[in-house]
C-alpha cells in the first residue's frame, strides 16, 4: 500500500481520478476531463480521523467495479484517490531548519505532530512537503492519516485492478484552484464538515477541518471569525477574498465578514461539495501540461 498522501509526481497521467465522500464518488474516466458523479447510499462512507470510514465495504466495492468494469488479463491501471478532508489531519508546521536526512526529517515531523492528531502516529501514513518562505526557517505541509483508514479506502480499487499511485486529500487537491497573488480563503462544506484553507499567493498557511454540530449560519461563522482573526494577526490585513464551495447562496456573507465573497470555480465548471478536490487535481494536470509545453 502506498503511504504517500502528498507528493509531486511526474509519472504519466493516471487512468482514473476518484474523489470519495459520504455522498458518493466523483470521477474522471480515461481519456476525458469531464467530471462525473456516482452517488452512494447513506452510511457507506462516514469520514472520521479515528474510526473506520468504509462501513459498507461491499457496497463501495460494487460501485467501484461498476465504474471501472472488469476485463480478465487487463493491465493494472493507475488511479488517483482523493479522500475526505476529515479522515486525515493536515497542518502547516514552522521549523528553524530541517535536517538533510529524510529519516531525521520524518522523526522531527512526527515529534511535532504528536499533539496535533487524535490517532497513533506510529501506525499512520505521513507525508510532508517543504514550502519556501521569506526570511529564515521553513514551512512544512504535513498530511497524516491512520494506515488502516487509508487501506480500507484503497482496497476496492485494488480489487478492481487499479493501482492507487497517489492518495491525497480533497483540501490539498483544492489548492490548485486558487493561485492569485493575494491572501485568499477557501471555504468548502461537505456534509457537516467545513474545510477552511488560508492561502497566500497559492502557498498554504493554515488548514482547519471542523465537523459542525449542525448546519447553520452561526456554526459556520464560529469557524470563520477565528480564521479571519488569524489572518489579521499574522498578515496585518484582511484577505482579498473568500471562496465558497458547497455552501449555497453567498448573499449577505460579504457585508457580515467585511471581505469580498466569491463562488469557487475551476476550468471545468463550478465545483461542488463532492468534487472540489477532483476539480483541483484536473486543473493542476492541465496547467502542468501547459507549463511543460511552454
Amino acid at each position: 500500500m502506498s503511504n504517500a498522501l502528498l507528493r509531486i509526481i511526474q509519472d504519466p497521467p493516471p487512468d482514473y481520478i476518484f474523489e470519495l465522500s459520504e455522498g458518493g464518488i466523483a470521477y474522471v474516466r480515461p481519456g476525458t476531463t469531464q467530471p462525473a458523479f456516482e452517488p452512494l447510499e447513506a452510511g457507506v462512507i462516514v469520514p472520521s480521523p479515528m474510526a473506520d470510514n468504509v462501513l459498507r465495504a461491499d457496497a463501495l466495492s460494487d460501485t467501484v467495479r461498476a465504474l471501472v468494469g472488469t476485463a480478465p488479463g487487463r493491465k493494472r491501471g493507475r488511479a488517483v484517490l482523493i479522500l475526505p478532508d476529515f479522515c486525515a489531519r493536515v497542518v502547516v508546521l514552522e521549523f528553524d531548519s530541517l535536517p538533510t536526512d529524510p529519516k531525521e526529517q520524518l522523526a522531527l515531523v512526527r515529534f511535532r505532530m504528536k499533539r496535533s492528531v487524535p490517532f497513533d502516529l506510529e501506525s499512520a501514513a505521513i507525508s510532508f512537503h517543504s514550502q519556501t518562505r521569506k526570511g529564515k526557517g521553513v514551512e512544512v505541509i504535513v498530511v497524516a492519516a491512520a494506515l488502516e483508514i487509508v487501506a480500507r479506502y484503497e482496497a476496492p480499487f485494488r480489487a478492481a485492478g487499479l493501482h492507487p499511485g497517489l492518495v491525497t486529500t480533497s483540501g490539498i487537491a483544492m489548492i490548485d484552484l486558487e493561485r492569485r497573488p493575494e491572501i485568499s480563503v477557501l471555504v468548502r462544506m461537505s456534509g457537516r464538515v467545513v474545510s477552511v484553507l488560508v492561502l497566500n499567493a497559492g502557498v498554504l498557511k493554515l488548514v482547519r477541518t471542523v465537523e459542525l454540530p449542525e448546519l447553520s449560519h452561526e456554526e459556520l461563522l464560529g469557524v470563520l471569525f477565528p480564521t479571519m482573526a488569524f489572518i489579521e494577526d499574522h498578515f496585518h490585513s484582511k484577505p482579498a477574498r473568500l471562496l465558497f464551495c458547497g455552501i449555497g447562496d453567498v448573499d449577505g456573507w460579504e457585508s457580515e465578514l467585511g471581505v469580498p465573497v466569491e463562488i469557487l470555480q475551476s476550468r471545468f465548471g463550478i465545483p461542488t461539495q463532492y468534487n472540489a478536490g477532483l476539480h483541483g487535481y484536473l486543473q493542476s494536470m492541465v496547467e502542468g501540461a501547459g507549463a511543460s509545453a511552454a
